[in-house]
Formats: structure tokens, C-alpha cells, sequence
């Protein structure tokens, strides 16, 4: 099974899919495979599966890292899908697409184009509709 992460070497950021093989690693980055051989590591833990139900996501969206925006993608009152471009926020010299967590109703938006903004600060909040179990 493979993994999909991004990383920061040195500053600049990648995103590698990962594959174990007991202690062996392999990396690939750009389309180029490393072996990273990583002693007692043990093996990769196991994904947590929420015990019985769905999860419910939360609707809020946040940066996980503190940048500039460069375009806000939706307006207040429309309707976006899981997955969507929302926005666009430029972090270390990098764009990056922010999705939308669910799908839903875009009820609440707390910045602007080119506003600077912290790690972790709403940015905005996708309402999803409400299912018959919660009615």
C-alpha cells in the first residue's frame, strides 16, 4: 500500500509517495525512486477506522500554514463539492489549492484576496446539508 505526504527539504516542498517494505522505504519524488533503509523503525501504523457510523468533517476551513491569499475561488451562498478548489493561498513562495473539506452551502468567509494570513485561522466555513438522521 503507498502513501501520498508532502515535505519540506530545505525549505522547499515535494510531495513523495511512500512505499514500506519491512525496514526498506521507497520514495518516489518527481518521478525519481530512492530506497531509504530506516533501522527499528517497526512497521508503519495501522489507519484509524472510526468505530462504527460516519465521521462527520467539519465544514471550517484553515491553512495549516501561514501565508498570503492570492484568490478566493467561491462566494457566500454557493454551493461547492468535497474536493473543490475554494481558494488560493501562496505559502513559501508556493501556490496551493485549498479544497473544500465537505461538500455544502459556503456560509461564512473570513478573508480577502491578498490579505496575509496566519496558520490555523478560519478562513472560511462550508454549512453541508442537513442529512434525514440529523433532521
Amino acid at each position: 500500500m503507498s502513501e501520498t505526504r508532502k515535505v519540506i527539504v530545505d525549505g522547499e516542498e515535494f510531495e513523495v509517495e511512500l512505499v514500506q517494505d519491512g525496514e526498506m522505504w521507497k520514495a518516489t519524488v518527481e518521478g525519481k525512486t530512492f530506497e531509504i533503509l530506516v533501522p527499528d523503525a517497526g512497521p508503519a501504523p495501522k489507519q484509524r477506522r472510526s468505530a462504527g457510523g460516519k465521521s462527520k468533517k467539519s465544514g471550517k476551513v484553515t491553512a495549516n500554514i501561514p501565508g498570503k491569499v492570492v484568490t478566493v475561488e467561491v462566494t457566500v451562498g454557493q454551493e461547492v463539492e468535497e474536493g473543490q478548489v475554494v481558494m488560493i493561498l501562496e505559502a513559501m513562495k508556493m501556490q496551493n489549492e485549498i479544497q473544500a473539506p465537505v461538500s455544502g452551502t459556503v456560509t461564512e468567509i473570513h478573508c480577502e484576496e491578498g490579505q496575509s494570513i496566519e496558520a490555523n485561522v478560519p478562513l472560511l466555513v462550508i454549512t453541508p446539508p442537513e442529512t434525514e438522521e440529523e433532521a
